[in-house]
């Protein structure tokens, strides 16, 4: 088994710290980022806004633009 040493002052200064296994730490960070669901009409459409843009990407219609400036 290894030994962690965490200076006493990093943790005052943090406020604390928390050790977690990996697998739990995903967990968490999975459960924070909200997850939307569409239905009906909506999902549909953006499926159809999907479907096209793919397509146009692989046409070579698309292109990169650094702002929206750009897009004028």
């Amino acid at each position: 088994m290894q030994t962690i040493t965490i200076a006493k002052e990093k943790i005052e200064k943090e406020a604390g710290m928390v050790i977690l296994p990996m697998k739990e730490y995903q967990k968490l960070v999975a459960r924070a980022v909200p997850t939307y669901y569409l239905v009906g009409k909506e999902a549909k459409k953006l499926d159809r806004l999907v479907v096209e843009g793919l397509k146009e990407y692989k046409a070579g219609k698309t292109r990169k633009i650094r702002s929206l400036a750009d897009l004028d």
